[in-house]
């Protein structure tokens, strides 16, 4: 399964135990009636009322007699406690209980029998009490209405000591909500009594609401109301005071009816006709720590082959329109849609049709989010029962009681991604996998296992460049926030590719008005990313075109002989020290494969520009970070690019079991060395397009088993189309390596001609044969005739050694040592063990003949 369930509690595990032990206790005891485990075969009627901030859950049973018991579950000592019993046949609408443990709020209506006398008020059909419960002591009528009533305590961050106030919402079925304080004191020891008992004073927080949503973890109100039919989605932050904040109004496209009312996150409520509430318009909030701001929303069914639901990413400042086609026309959606929040990314659930996974951090590409359908794993994913999100990953099966942690499987989608055959699901795949976090190394080896057998499976996008992206992004993502703007996240900057089973449509949304101007925590990245939303076009990601740009001008300027300022390339060199020394200080493995063992200046020169680009781009867009941090960040960032090719590198050189001998060029290429070759030149491509730096030493290794796996024709067009490229390392072993047989002659001599002219003097140093020797006196002779300006000779030149029968000939070879005595320091002749003189004076005959066309 795609998703896992982590079960954090269940009824049937955790209190019916304890139920029937206090029951056997009892009996035991002889005691009679009226304690809490007095549990006959009643268990049906225990179920879960509500889950607190702190993760401690209320549940409810009756007795055989109708007795109504409140119990809590502590969430951090796994113990049961009694809270409140009351002695009447009544049913509970809501309950909480305030953060000590000293108040139990509590709604009740008349139980549903028949001839069954009237158990509260005259005229009332619900009753609000607030309970003293340590220990238990008076019970204040809170509110004796015709209406339901729902109730909630605030549980607001902070210390440990308890509070002298209390702060108790009432969510009225008449549409509209309230807060009132209530002030506690300490009498007689640690007996806890209600302060201002005879006048609670009330303040009103919303009213005129058709739908609300309680975030019981991060203290939120979410709810709407229609201002001249029109949606208005409102937001009230609660505080550790009694101090509340309005933080924003969004307009929403929605429709909803004024005459419905529905509740989301305030307990359990089985008294509305559940059929017809699930006719009723899905709708939920979520929010994550990065800032985002999602609503979901899912209209009436008026289709039983296709469902429709919109997601709308504020923080991104558009929402989607999802059109999915139900796989099965003969069987008819019987349960309402699911939405699901599991961080980074919202789950859309529709039992026994699909399972939408939609990331909520990059939602512009639908390859960033997977859609299943079609097969019974899916349908079977989850429970049937109706599901609540809570906040934190929590999920609430309300049907069974049990809550449980929803993370994203990650074997389960290492394995789809295995065998998936479609390029989007592949795509969607691999990012959730990296975003869940795990054991990142082995994961990573796992990927690139994957990677290695599929490496030409993909036709939509580019396998090595998405993995090294992605997983660089995911490495520095956690760090700080903003990330998800200033660094790339994908490769791809477009899809147009259908998505099997699922249409949308992309809309441009009005983003929230903040109603506050002073932002802290959450609320001030979600300003943040509403500003960029505004202001931030074009796409502040960062790229390599100015890195591009300034390396190529450094190798021409190298090439021309000109040279920029000494210190601005020692910085740029030093960048690149510090990044393959926090590469190796991260590494502490011996490496397989032989790379970072050569200089290598041009890929150290691209590394120390990198960094020093990213490192201006992150300064200018990171407010609030430290200079320091950043750097730091950004040496994580390029080592981790890095040492991803190295990863990839090092599986391809164990999976064939590669030796270092395959480095010496007087041996035969085995089909190991041809399938590291295919990797590497898969891995070239992918950095070459987006200028990645790699490993110095991956050139001179490519380089290497090209010469060994390759034709001479192949491997000439390789180097001719810049594919390969000749290191002096590289060349400088091959000359040494290959004896002069006719086709080890041939070969050389094709990538002397085609090396740059510098190192193609050096190299033709090291052949100790007729072509290099001609070479190196062509090139004597040109840097001699370069600045030569015609002077008279001088008589006293001795000719005898010169002469030849060739006239031309001789006065040329007379200019040339008149030169070379004029300047002996600068004109000294290198390389003269390796000059055939006999050969050279017959080449210079040849090619004078042929200009005088003779």
């Amino acid at each position: 399964m795609a998703l896992r369930l982590v079960s954090d509690f269940d009824l049937g595990k955790d209190v019916l135990p304890w139920l029937r032990a206090q029951r056997a206790a009892l009996v035991a005891a002889g005691a009679g009636g009226g304690g809490p485990g007095v549990l006959e075969n009643n268990y049906e009627s225990l179920r879960v009322l509500n889950v607190e901030r702190n993760g401690n859950i209320i549940y409810t049973y009756k007795d055989d007699k109708g007795n109504v018991f409140f119990g809590l579950y502590d969430y951090q000592t796994k113990q049961n406690e009694h809270l409140y019993t009351f002695e009447k046949d009544l049913q509970v609408v809501s309950c909480s209980v305030n953060r000590e443990r000293t108040l139990l709020a509590a709604s009740l209506v008349q139980a549903a029998k028949e001839g069954r006398r009237n158990e509260l008020q005259p005229g009332s059909r619900c009753l609000t009490l607030l309970v003293e419960i340590h220990p238990i002591n008076n019970v204040k009528v809170l509110k004796a209405v015709d209406s339901y009533i729902w109730v909630q305590f605030l549980y607001p961050h902070v210390e440990s000591h308890p509070l002298p106030e209390n702060h108790l919402l009432l969510i009225s079925e008449e549409k509209y909500i309230e807060q009132l304080h209530i002030q506690v004191t300490q009498e007689d020891g640690n007996r806890v009594v209600i302060k201002n008992s005879g006048h609670l004073p009330r303040q009103r927080v919303a009213e005129d609401f058709v739908w609300a949503q309680w975030d019981m973890s991060e203290q939120r109100l979410y709810y709407i109301d229609l201002k001249k039919s029109r949606s208005v989605l409102k937001c009230i932050q609660f505080y550790a005071d009694e101090h509340f904040s309005l933080m924003f109004e969004a307009s929403l496209d929605v429709s909803l009816s004024d005459s419905g009312f529905k509740l989301v996150n305030f307990g359990y409520d089985d008294l509305q006709d559940q059929e017809k509430l699930s006719k009723h318009p899905t709708l939920c909030v979520f929010t994550n720590h990065t800032g985002s701001l999602c609503v979901c929303y899912c209209p009436n069914f008026d289709s039983w082959e296709q469902i429709t639901y919109s997601v709308l990413y504020f923080h991104k400042g558009h929402g989607k329109t999802f059109t999915a086609t139900l796989g099965r026309v003969d069987s008819r959606v019987t349960k309402g849609i699911t939405f699901l929040s599991l961080d980074y990314y919202v789950a859309v659930y529709l039992p026994g049709h699909f399972f939408h996974l939609l990331n909520i951090q990059h939602p512009d590409l639908i390859c960033h989010s997977l859609f299943l359908t079609g097969n019974s794993e899916v349908i079977d994913m989850l429970p049937h029962s109706p599901l609540q999100s809570l906040s934190g990953s929590l999920v609430l099966d309300w049907g069974s009681g049990k809550l449980y942690r929803a993370l994203l499987n990650q074997s389960y989608l290492l394995e789809f991604l295995w065998n998936t055959r479609l390029d989007c699901e592949k795509l969607a795949l691999l990012h959730c996998v990296l975003s869940c976090g795990r054991d990142p190394r082995r994961l990573e080896a796992k990927i690139i296992q994957w990677i290695s057998e599929n490496i030409s499976a993909c036709h939509s996008f580019d396998l090595i460049q998405e993995f090294i992206i992605a997983s660089s992004y995911w490495s520095i993502y956690p760090e700080t926030s903003n990330m998800d703007k200033l660094l790339p996240y994908s490769s791809l900057l477009t899809w147009d590719t259908e998505i099997p089973g699922i249409t949308l449509v992309t809309e441009e949304i009005p983003l929230p008005l903040m109603k506050v101007h002073s932002f802290k925590g959450y609320w001030e990245k979600l300003n943040s990313n509403l500003e960029y939303v505004k202001y931030s076009k074009p796409h502040l990601h960062y790229n390599n075109s100015v890195v591009r740009r300034e390396w190529h001008s450094l190798i021409s300027e190298e090439k021309k002989g000109k040279r920029r300022s000494t210190v601005y390339v020692r910085n740029i060199l030093d960048n690149a020290i510090k990044v393959i020394s926090n590469l190796e200080a991260r590494n502490l493995e011996p490496r397989l494969t032989p790379l970072f063992q050569e200089e290598d200046n041009h890929q150290r020169l691209l590394m120390g520009l990198m960094v020093s680009e990213l490192k201006d781009h992150l300064l200018r867009h990171l407010q609030g970070v430290e200079k320091k941090k950043i750097e730091q960040m950004v040496l994580d960032y390029v080592s981790k690019l890095l040492d991803l090719i190295c990863q990839i590198l090092e599986a391809s050189w164990r999976k064939h079991n590669l030796h270092p001998w395959v480095l010496h060029f007087n041996r035969r290429a085995s089909a190991a060395e041809f399938a590291v070759f295919h990797i590497m030149t898969r891995i070239l491509e992918a950095t070459n397009s987006l200028f990645l730096p790699l490993p110095p030493g991956f050139h001179t290794l490519h380089t290497i088993l090209g010469v060994h796996c390759l034709p001479l024709h192949n491997l000439l067009h390789y180097i001719d189309n810049g594919v390969l490229l000749l290191t002096e390392t590289a060349v400088t072993r091959l000359m040494k390596d290959l004896d002069n047989t006719e086709k080890n002659e041939k070969v050389k001599f094709s990538i002397i001609v085609r090396l740059p002219p510098l190192t193609g003097q050096k190299i033709c140093r090291l052949w100790d044969h007729p072509v290099s020797s001609n070479i190196i006196s062509r090139n004597h002779v040109k840097q001699l005739l370069q600045n030569y300006n015609k002077q008279p000779r001088s008589p006293m030149m001795d000719k005898s050694s010169f002469s030849v029968e060739f006239l031309p000939l001789n006065y040329f070879i007379e200019i040339l040592t008149d030169i070379e005595s004029s300047n002996p320091a600068l004109y000294a002749f290198e390389g003269r063990d390796n000059v055939d003189a006999k050969f050279v004076e017959e080449a210079a005959l040849k090619h004078t003949t042929m200009l005088l066309g003779l």
